[in-house]
């Protein structure tokens, strides 16, 4: 027997061992999936509770657990521009039962922050985002001014004497404001907070004149009386408040930005769990208790594929990235 006839008759059974492993790999991971969840499942939180995030995650995860028979818990842990419950799930077993909200806040992260023990980014698999809805620029009753042109116009004659607060450095809120003020051509004083709640506190009380949250959030404020707002984000009128303009349309053109929610596993999860969890939280966005939140909400359901969540995770984090490099923002 030559050489070769000696190495295709090695080969041959080695081939077929390691076909053979794959797929009782491939087995025991359907199986597995069948079995998953045998446990509650955390989502971790990053945010302040009250926050444009949490509700809206709360009332999915109350649908995911009448589908799953299993507890879905929601745990805050705010802090640090969301660095801090982002942390936790990237160094978590990737099992499928330690999961993270993410949001505009995470992909900014990932570019203001330049010393972290994870990546923002790489460290995690997406799973779906799950829906979006604009900012509110908002200001107390005590500020003079009735719409962007005449805050443009005060901020002006009052460089830097007007405050806006944030729910912390790097928060899509810092950064919402922050491309305002520049596109504006104004400059505004950033007080951040440790967390939304803080934040809107001292935001109703008139401590801090200005910010710029999540629509959801501000929405019984508004309508009490309690703030007035100037514009909202997006790139067409909240369906909440359809008589107040987008930024774009008070002159700032080519103005646009979100705050989004989406749903990570730490690296390394199996797609398999991966893909029954996107098939679930699909599931529970198009359920009837789940659908009328988000309208009354005003909040844009989206429900992607984990390629697709990948993909828009990165593409924030660039766009981010070069707004942070035209600002000039940073972690006071």
């Amino acid at each position: 027997m030559n050489k070769t006839n000696r190495r295709t008759m090695l080969v041959r059974p080695l081939a077929a061992t390691a076909a053979t492993l794959a797929l009782a790999a491939a087995g025991f991971g359907a199986a597995w999936a069948q079995d998953y969840p045998s446990k509650p499942i955390k989502i971790i939180v990053p945010f302040s509770p009250g926050g444009a995030v949490d509700g809206p995650i709360r009332a999915i995860a109350g649908d995911l657990s009448k589908r799953l028979k299993q507890q879905v818990i929601i745990e805050n842990r705010p802090g640090a521009g969301a660095t801090i419950g982002s942390e936790a799930v990237a160094k978590a077993v990737p099992d499928g039962y330690t999961l993270l909200l993410a949001s505009q806040t995470n992909a900014i992260s990932a570019t203001i922050y330049n010393k972290l023990n994870f990546n923002p980014i790489d460290d995690f698999v997406g799973i779906s985002l799950l829906g979006r809805e604009p900012g509110a620029l908002v200001a107390h009753p005590s500020l003079p001014v009735k719409n962007v042109a005449e805050l443009v116009a005060l901020a002006k004659d009052k460089p830097g004497q007007i405050n806006y607060a944030s729910s912390g450095n790097g928060s899509g809120q810092h950064l919402f404001m922050a491309m305002f003020a520049s596109m504006a051509g104004i400059k505004l004083t950033h007080v951040p907070y440790k967390g939304s709640g803080q934040a809107t506190t001292d935001l109703l009380a008139g401590t801090v004149p200005l910010s710029f949250p999540g629509t959801n959030g501000m929405m019984k404020h508004i309508k009490g009386g309690k703030l007035k707002v100037l514009a909202t984000s997006g790139v067409k009128r909240s369906s909440q408040l359809p008589d107040v303009p987008t930024l774009d349309e008070a002159g700032l053109k080519g103005y646009s930005a979100y705050v989004w929610m989406g749903l990570l596993a730490p690296k390394g999860t199996p797609m398999i769990i991966v893909d029954k969890l996107n098939r679930e939280f699909k599931a529970s966005l198009a359920s009837t208790e789940v659908v009328a939140f988000m309208n009354e909400a005003g909040i844009e359901t989206v429900g992607s594929s984990p390629a697709e969540m990948d993909a828009y995770f990165r593409e924030e984090r660039d766009r981010w990235a070069r707004i942070v490099k035209e600002t000039g923002a940073k972690v006071d």
